[in-house]
């Protein structure tokens, strides 16, 4: 969720972001827009208690000093997002930082540069575990505007782990993300994709949500842990499927073997076939049919 004060962000001068004329009434000002979609702080502890009694982290985004201080104090949070807006807002960075809380650092609108000084204010009071969250400003964001590069730069720059907050439509950039060392994916929620209102239409309904979680997780297998070797399942399936050294042709017991006997196919239960050289030259203690495998059993 996101929780702040009437005018602790927005203030009366505030005004409308394009995607934003777009989705309210023309004669609504932006900051009129943010009293109206404001939770009252009540609410924070109703929706809180039902979180945890239905086992789900209760979050929420505070948009400034009071809305976090009645979060962290008097509601409760498991950690602490912070929305692009204060990437550049040092002095609130400081206080969030100070409360040791992990935090999830949007980016959006940032530089490299931004992200460093940010990082350093969130460590000037305290020591929080941050988690650097890659984000394009823009609801919806176009798909070639994500560089989701971006987030491993970030990455690979400050040595934390890194996420997405996805603003755009689709699952693709949640799932590319997971691909590049994603560890935290941020996808607004809605009920109904159709209401009026700014950010229905970059969100997931339940059915794509869902969707998308089992697409993750999907993932998340389908990466594994990086070592090349066979699988277990391919264990299983190498003999059947790779190549050994087979007779040619029929070759009777005590023939000496030269290369136009053999040749690879499968099984691959003997031999395998880089070592068809070293067996030239060597007797057949055995006799042994077209096409039969040859094991080091078969030679002295």
């Amino acid at each position: 969720f996101q929780t702040w004060r009437p005018g602790e962000c927005t203030g009366r001068f505030a005004f409308k972001v394009d995607y934003l004329k777009a989705t309210s009434p023309e004669d609504e000002s932006r900051y009129e827009l943010s009293r109206r979609l404001c939770l009252p702080y009540q609410d924070f502890h109703v929706i809180a208690r039902h979180c945890r009694e239905v086992g789900i982290p209760f979050l929420s985004t505070p948009d400034g000093f009071q809305s976090l201080k009645f979060l962290v104090e008097e509601v409760g949070l498991p950690l602490i997002k912070v929305s692009s807006t204060e990437l550049t807002h040092l002095p609130y960075l400081e206080a969030i930082g100070a409360t040791n809380l992990p935090v999830l650092l949007s980016t959006g609108l940032g530089t490299l540069g931004e992200v460093e000084t940010a990082i350093a204010a969130l460590g000037r009071r305290g020591r929080p575990q941050v988690f650097l969250l890659h984000c394009t400003s823009a609801y919806p964001a176009p798909l070639g505007e994500m560089n989701l590069r971006a987030m491993v730069t970030m990455g690979r720059a400050f040595g934390l782990p890194v996420g997405l907050s996805d603003h755009s439509q689709g699952l693709e950039a949640a799932v590319a993300a997971v691909t590049l060392g994603a560890v935290v994916i941020e996808k607004h929620f809605t009920l109904d994709k159709d209401q009026a209102g700014p950010d229905h239409r970059a969100s997931l309904d339940p059915s794509e949500f869902s969707t998308l979680v089992r697409a993750v997780r999907n993932t998340e297998l389908l990466l594994g842990d990086g070592i090349k070797r066979p699988t277990a399942t391919e264990q299983k399936n190498l003999t059947g499927i790779r190549r050994g050294v087979v007779a040619a042709r029929a070759i009777p017991r005590g023939s000496v073997l030269t290369a136009e006997m053999l040749t690879c196919k499968r099984p691959g239960v003997g031999l395998p076939p880089s070592l068809l050289g070293d067996v030239v030259g060597l007797k057949v203690n055995r006799d042994l049919a077209e096409d039969e495998p040859l094991r080091w059993e078969d030679l002295r």
